[in-house]
């Protein structure tokens, strides 16, 4: 068997873990912003307009991007969140 297939399938099954993690941690990020304007809007019943609702969602997407970026390129900006 040739050397390199074991550090290939290494770096596969790394990969793979780190997408699953990275899948797990924006569920949930989503399933707690979910809660807090659950809480905020049925349970307090504090008035969030639709549109601090929209703004917020977007920061969670853009956040998620970057996590996504960081945990392709490591090297790349200045937060460090982990990659697995």
């Amino acid at each position: 068997m040739w050397r390199g297939s074991s550090s290939a399938r290494e770096r596969g099954n790394t990969m793979a873990a780190s997408v699953i993690t990275f899948l797990i941690y924006i569920c949930v990020l989503a399933l707690v912003i979910y809660l807090i304007i659950w809480v905020l809007t049925d349970v307090i019943g504090l008035p969030i307009p639709a549109k601090v609702i929209q703004i917020l969602w977007v920061i969670v997407a853009l956040v998620a991007i970057l996590w996504l970026v960081q945990m392709v390129l490591p090297g790349v900006g200045g937060l460090r969140f982990p990659h697995g």
